[in-house]
Formats: C-alpha cells, sequence, structure tokens
C-alpha cells in the first residue's frame, strides 16, 4: 500500500507526478515549517490501477487519434466506470483502513482532486476539477473519491486540457484527503502585483465563497515588505460552513458584519509573512488559499502566480463615466459589452465582447476564450475564474456593484484589470 496512499508529511508527497502539484506543494511548504493540514494523498499510482482493473488503460492511450465521436463515447464511458465500477482490491482496502484509523479523529473530512497537469505555470486548471467539503460518512468518502477521478474525463476537464494541447489519457488524477478546516475566516493571497505589491481576499465562513465568486470579499492590499497600505471592506452578505451529514451549507451573515472587515491590520500582516514565505519557500509568486480558526492561519493551497506589467490605456477613456471594483485579471482591453444576467444568455456573447456579469464562477471559464474582458457584480482577486483570467492575459475586474444595471447593453467598455476600472461609452 505505500505506493498507493501515503502520508503528505512524508518526502514522497514531495513529487508532483506521484501526488500533483497542488499536493506535492503543500508537502514542500510543510517540510519548510509553513502551516499545512495533515493529510494523506491517494497517488497517481492508485488511479492507474483502478484503470487498469476496469479495462480503460490501454483503450485511453490512444484517444488523442480517436474520432470525436469515439472519443466522447469512451469519455462517457471512463466516466460512469470510475463512479461506479468495482475498485481494485487493494484501493479499496487501502481507503477502508484510512477511514477507519482517521475519520473519526478528524470528524469532517475534505477530498480534493489533485491532477498531475495543474498548478503549474501557465495551466493551473483553477476551479475546473472537483473539491468535497465537509465528508462525513464512509460511503460519501469513497464517493468523492470517484468523482475526483472522473473530473478528469468531463466535459469541462476536456475543454481545458485541450486548450493546453493536453490529453487526459496521457495524465493521471491523484486525490488529496485532508481534516477540515472548520474557518472562521478563509480566502485567498497574491504575493506579488503589477503594481509590486500583496493582496489579501477574505470572507466570513469558508473560502469556496470566494473560489465560486459567489461573496465580494474584503480586499487588503500590503507593501512587499508586510505592512498594510489599504483595507476595502467587501459586501459578505452570507457564509458558508459544512455541518455532518449536510455537507456545504450557505447562511445569511449579520448585517452588522456584512462590511465589517474579517481580518484586523495585525492579522492582515501575519498572513502578510506568511504569504511572502509561501513565495520564498517556493522560488516564484504565488497565489493561495488560507483559513483562520481557533489555532491560527493555514495554508491550504498554493499555485504559481501569473504577473504581468500594467498596460496604458488610451487617455480617450478617463472622459467617461467609471466604476470600480477588485483587479483580477491582467492588461487592458475594450470591447462591446454583453450584459448577461444568467447562463442561459451566454449564447449571446461574441468574440471580442466584454462580458457583464452578476456572479463570475468557474463556469464562465470557457467564455474565456472569446471575450476581451469580464466585468461581474461578485468575486474578487483570488477567485478561480480570476486565476484563469491571469493565466490567459485577459482583463478583468469583479465586485463591480450594480455592473449589470449600470453599464448598457452594447455599449463600448474599457476594462483595467490592473487598476479595477471599469469604463464605457454610449451604444
Amino acid at each position: 500500500m505505500t505506493d498507493l496512499l501515503i502520508p503528505l508529511s512524508s518526502l514522497q508527497a514531495c513529487e508532483p507526478d506521484l501526488v500533483g502539484p497542488k499536493a506535492a506543494t503543500l508537502a514542500v511548504l510543510g517540510r519548510a515549517g509553513l502551516p499545512v493540514p495533515e493529510g494523506v494523498c491517494l497517488t497517481a499510482h492508485a488511479y492507474r490501477l483502478q484503470m487498469t482493473a476496469l479495462g480503460f488503460a490501454d483503450r485511453t492511450a490512444a484517444l488523442g487519434s480517436a474520432a470525436a465521436i469515439d472519443a466522447r463515447r469512451l469519455s462517457i464511458a471512463v466516466r460512469l466506470g470510475l463512479y461506479e465500477g468495482a475498485l481494485a482490491a487493494p484501493i479499496a482496502q487501502g481507503l477502508r483502513a484510512l477511514w477507519g484509523e482517521q475519520g473519526a479523529r478528524w470528524g469532517l473530512v475534505v477530498v480534493r482532486s489533485s491532477a498531475l497537469i495543474e498548478d503549474r505555470p501557465h495551466a493551473n486548471f483553477a476551479g475546473q476539477f472537483q473539491s468535497f467539503l465537509g465528508v462525513g460518512e464512509e460511503a460519501e468518502f469513497v464517493t468523492a473519491v470517484r468523482a475526483c477521478w472522473a473530473a478528469l474525463w468531463s466535459s469541462q476537464a476536456g475543454r481545458a486540457l485541450a486548450r493546453h494541447g493536453l490529453d487526459p489519457g496521457k495524465t493521471a488524477m491523484a486525490v488529496l484527503i485532508q481534516p477540515l478546516i472548520a474557518a472562521r475566516a478563509a480566502g485567498g493571497g497574491l504575493s506579488r502585483t503589477a503594481e509590486d505589491q500583496m493582496v489579501l481576499n477574505a470572507t466570513w465562513g469558508l473560502g469556496s465563497a470566494i473560489a465560486q465568486g459567489d461573496v465580494v470579499p474584503d480586499r487588503i492590499v500590503l507593501t512587499r515588505q508586510g505592512f498594510v497600505r489599504k483595507v476595502e471592506p467587501g459586501r459578505k452578505e452570507h457564509h458558508t460552513a459544512c455541518q455532518h451529514g449536510s455537507g456545504e451549507l450557505s447562511a445569511p451573515v449579520p448585517a452588522a458584519m456584512v462590511e465589517t472587515p474579517c481580518l484586523t491590520p495585525g492579522q492582515a500582516v501575519a498572513l502578510g509573512r506568511l504569504l511572502r514565505r509561501c513565495e520564498d519557500v517556493l522560488g516564484l509568486p504565488v497565489e493561495i488559499e488560507w483559513a483562520l480558526d481557533d489555532r491560527g492561519f493555514t495554508i491550504l493551497q498554493a499555485r504559481p502566480l501569473t504577473v504581468a506589467p500594467a498596460s496604458v490605456p488610451d487617455e480617450v477613456w478617463a472622459r467617461h463615466p467609471g466604476l470600480t471594483g477588485h483587479p483580477a485579471g491582467v492588461g487592458w482591453g475594450s470591447g462591446r459589452a454583453c450584459v448577461v444576467n444568467c447562463e442561459c444568455e451566454l449564447s449571446r456573447v461574441n468574440p471580442g465582447d466584454i462580458l457583464v456579469t452578476r456572479v463570475a464562477g468557474p463556469a464562465l471559464a470557457q467564455m474565456l476564450a472569446h471575450v476581451a474582458g469580464v466585468v461581474a457584480e461578485r468575486g474578487g482577486s483570488t477567485s478561480h475564474l480570476a486565476s484563469l483570467a491571469r493565466e490567459r492575459g485577459i482583463p478583468m475586474v469583479l465586485g463591480v456593484r450594480d455592473a449589470t444595471r449600470r453599464i448598457p447593453d452594447g455599449a463600448q467598455v474599457a476594462v483595467d484589470g490592473v487598476a479595477g476600472l471599469v469604463r464605457w461609452t454610449g451604444r
């Protein structure tokens, strides 16, 4: 079992080709003394063993040369097999033993995809695979593992892989299993911006509300030396938590806390130091996810951060009305505003448009190949969609209050993804 399930604290767990860069990076940070949750990695060997047991290993090896219709059929068959097929005996025994040993001690558990091709420079795949929070039963735990494997074969992941010239049949999916951090606040951080600063985002409860673009988080700007320069309170109308037997639950935030910053200046400075330490250990700018509970800060994830220089917009735009928000992409761009109030309207978006929407969740990732920029009423600089936009060089501004109401559909819009500014002219 040593090559199927390994502790996150082991030296083996630092090997990205064995456990995926997501888990390997946490293992490296943990060995450097940074606060990361304990955990166990179900390795890429386990995934390959399961694919062989299901009879898919040879069939998927030639996926790249298959006709489109045959590739789609095979992808569906693989997903169904990974969900429903019998587990290889060593995997079933290992998962049963892991749950028996750790399930009661950990309480609620997190099960996260750790694909071998994600969290790499220029290919982070943020939000394109699966994570499950608050898993509390053994059957649910095994199903979550299966779902993480199957996520590599989803149509959403397939589109993302194709953009990078990658083939799901030539890679593998590891799985990271950890105790849930019962966070009273959580969020993300960028260790370097185009203006040579650091940025933290924060919300109440679990950080999934930020990752999914469901709230406007607090935005805290720090100098590279770790001093707080600016605190912009967010609009955090609800928070996410987990309960045994119920998984993730969303609840309203008391009115007095909606625009109250989640972190004190002292806490922001302490988190900024951890952010810089992550950058120093990994040797490149990083984007992190973090949580704060009664024991202090925990680093949940760190991935390479794409940093691009600011663009200089045409001065003519300075004469037009503007809205501000969280700078969440890179560069500067302009185009026709396409105001979308629900996903059913996405077919209206044409190449080169500026997509103006309410919630900028990971499901909109497929639109980034077509648009010149994105403006959304919710979300922040460390959401999954913002991470994908930075990777693709798409200007994006999130957390723009009343954007869908104030920006006219069809107007010419300019988006500054560094300054967090949106301007528009008439239709």
